[in-house]
C-alpha cells in the first residue's frame, strides 16, 4: 500500500494551502497555518497514513507528523 504525503506550505496570494507533491493545485486552502496543519492530518488519515510535512513561510522544512492509519494494530511510536 502506498502511504500519503501532504506539505503545508504557504500560499502565493496569502494563507496557507495543503499540496499533495506533483499535484496541479493544492487539496485544501486555509487562513492560517494551524488549520492548514489540521487538514492535511485529516487527508492524511483518510488515505491509509502517511507523512505530513510542515513548512515556515520562508518555504523551509520546520516540522513533520507521520500519521498512523486509523486501522493499524501496531502504530508507530512517535515521541514528538
Amino acid at each position: 500500500m502506498r502511504r500519503t504525503e501532504r506539505h503545508v506550505t504557504r500560499h502565493p496570494d496569502g494563507g496557507w494551502q495543503v499540496e499533495k507533491p506533483n499535484a496541479e493545485r493544492p487539496s485544501a486552502r486555509t487562513t492560517t497555518q494551524a488549520e492548514a496543519v489540521d487538514r492535511a492530518r485529516q487527508i492524511v488519515h483518510n488515505g491509509g497514513g502517511g507523512e505530513v510535512v510542515i513548512h515556515d513561510r520562508h518555504g523551509l522544512i520546520r516540522d513533520s507528523d507521520t500519521i498512523a492509519p486509523g486501522h493499524d494494530p501496531n502504530p508507530p511510536k512517535d515521541t514528538k
